[in-house]
């Protein structure tokens, strides 16, 4: 028999928009059982986003809870409502972006829509100002139903940290490293065509490909500290690219840690100058021999752009810049293949002549690990996370 759920969601903005933040919950449908708790501060933003932020994670913890059941989403937004049920159109770019989130984390024959008023919606209002006040997020679950009843949760505690574990770098102390987790951009119509899309160019946004690539890579993400690698600590912070891809990736990941974006012009992709939007073929029919060049001698420029040696200079010191500001935490970068490329060679000391040797695929995840002795860990590489 199909089990049932309901998701409860809600979101708010002090000012519209303004500091926003979401709420939602999930119930067992047959004895209205709290089986999970989730909340997220999302900074700078407007109602209608955080209300939609607040349907995603919802449908996101009922799929954890059973992918297979039939779920209602009660919210108290007519205009979600009717836009998810499809019975209004979504207009604005931001909503459009999350309406097809939260329309890929279930089958649309499993999800249905229902507005209820406000004083029906306690429990997911209650959360949601609850990360507008304490500007973080909130991760609970019951798995038997013993939560609080429409009342406002209690701060998880967070799960003992394991110890070093075997095959770990070695380390003769107690002292904490910073860990950075470092998160490709989701699929773009370029990273489909394999043409060069660089730093230079605020565009393209994720294709439909790339916004479930970046949900999954989030939910991955996510994990971390708890069920994934359990000896690091908890994402804390996160920052971006400022470019739209990475943006938007970014968002997917901020909406499901409860974390705020922060951009830094440091791990902007490399700038491919006159090679912006050409494939591989192209630039070696224009420029024969000079894109092989690019890759192994490091101070060659692309005409108009950067070497790999320029984007790895930037990227060592922003990762420096990081490792200064605090070890002990986890800081997770959403970026690019270059930057991406060249924090990985920069932390093993390779030459830059041999940083296109790794393979580092939209959405994929490498975790490095800086101490500030100096010593340093790469623990993941470009692992996929939309298998």
């Amino acid at each position: 028999m199909t089990r049932r759920l309901v998701v409860e969601a809600d979101g708010g903005s002090r000012g519209n928009p303004g500091p926003a933040g979401w709420g939602a919950v999930v119930r067992d449908a047959a004895t209205g059982a709290l089986l999970a708790e989730r909340a997220g501060y999302l900074g700078f933003a407007s109602n209608n986003v955080a209300e939609y932020s607040g349907l995603v994670a919802g449908l996101e913890a009922a799929r954890d809870i059973d992918p297979a059941a039939h779920v209602e989403a009660r919210l108290d937004s007519k205009l979600v409502v009717e836009q998810m049920s499809g019975r209004w159109q979504v207009k604005h770019a931001d909503m459009k972006r999350l309406a097809e989130l939260a329309r890929g984390v279930l089958p649309a024959d499993q999800v249905t829509y229902t507005w209820v008023p406000r004083a029906q919606n306690g429990a997911a209002d209650a959360l949601a100002n609850q990360a507008m006040d304490a500007r973080e997020g909130l991760w609970r679950d019951h798995p038997d139903g013993d939560g609080p009843d429409a009342t406002p949760p209690v701060e998880p505690q967070a799960p003992a940290r394991a110890r070093r574990p075997s095959g770990a770098a070695m380390r003769f102390d107690d002292a904490e490293p910073l860990t950075v987790v470092l998160i490709r951009h989701g699929e773009t119509p370029m990273t489909a065509s394999k043409a060069y899309s660089g730093g230079a160019v605020p565009g393209p946004s994720l294709t439909s490909t790339g916004r479930i690539q970046a949900a999954k890579a989030a939910d991955t993400v996510f994990r971390i500290g708890r069920t994934l690698w359990p000896d690091l600590p908890h994402p804390s912070a996160l920052r971006a690219s400022p470019m739209v891809r990475t943006q938007e990736t970014a968002g997917a990941v901020g909406r499901r840690l409860g974390l705020r974006v922060e951009l830094d012009e440091a791990f902007r992709e490399c700038d491919f100058g006159e090679w912006e939007g050409l494939s591989a073929d192209q630039i070696e029919e224009r420029w024969p021999g000079d894109l092989k060049r690019w890759h192994v001698d490091a101070e060659f420029r692309a005409p108009g752009g950067e070497s790999i040696e320029d984007v790895g200079v930037r990227v060592s010191g922003a990762l420096e810049r990081l490792r200064d500001e605090a070890v002990g935490r986890t800081v997770v970068v959403v970026a690019h293949s270059v930057v991406i490329r060249a924090a990985i060679g920069a932390t093993l000391g390779a030459p830059s002549s041999v940083w296109a040797s790794v393979r580092v695929g939209p959405a994929s995840i490498t975790i490095l690990r800086l101490w500030a002795d100096g010593e340093r860990e790469v623990t993941v590489v470009g692992m996929p996370t939309d298998l």
